[in-house]
């Protein structure tokens, strides 16, 4: 699609990775890929020793587990358990905020005046600003964990265009998308892909 397009009438709910463009699309409701938070989290723990960090991918980690299991039985989370789940949440930014105010302050200011940063602050700033985004799943059992979903659905897209290049037309592009988009969502909902690819609509709403 053309660039800067890609994302033009999205509505309701557009799960991402916190590139900042996105919270600029009118009319959507965010929430943040947990995955990604995981493998940062991972991070900090581990090279650069912050004990929030792993505090906080263990929460994630829990809370995703709860998530999963109310999904598989069709009900929603507790309010209560949302309610710790959250309070657990702000505690641990507090904690990680605490940790780097203790610090010396890193040398060298960039550019505008602002004060350097260390990778974990950053991150826990995002936490802390972005609560109601990376919670988001616990509210709302529609609301995946993570994006890892839409980016699967887009493998075969690239796949597309690192055999052929690209299309010809805008329309034979609008096309393939409008077909990856059928049989992806056939697949997630158990549909025949035959009758979905030869079946006309209102024999096909019929059926199912």
């Amino acid at each position: 699609s053309r660039r800067g397009a890609m994302l033009d009438g999205a509505e309701r709910i557009v799960v991402h990775d916190h590139w900042t463009s996105y919270f600029q699309m009118p009319g959507v409701t965010h929430a943040l890929c947990n995955a990604h938070h995981l493998r940062e989290l991972n991070a900090v723990a581990e090279i650069d020793g912050e004990a929030w960090a792993g505090r906080m991918r263990r929460l994630l980690r829990r809370l995703c587990h709860h998530a999963n299991q109310a999904r598989d039985r069709d009900v929603a989370l507790p309010p209560p358990l949302i309610g710790r789940a959250e309070r657990l949440y702000d505690r641990i930014v507090q904690a990680g905020l605490a940790w780097h105010a203790a610090l010396a302050p890193l040398p060298r200011v960039i550019k505008r005046g602002r004060v350097r940063r260390r990778v974990g602050h950053n991150l826990l700033l995002r936490l802390q600003l972005h609560k109601a985004a990376v919670l988001l799943f616990l509210h709302d059992p529609a609301v995946p964990f993570t994006n890892n979903e839409a980016k699967r659905d887009g493998r075969m897209m690239k796949l597309r265009q690192k055999i052929s290049g690209g299309f010809r037309t805008r329309e034979g592009a609008d096309n393939f998308a409008t077909l990856r988009t059928l049989i992806g969502t056939a697949r997630k909902r158990r549909w025949n892909l035959l009758d979905v690819l030869t079946l006309e609509p209102a024999h096909l709403v019929a059926k199912l």
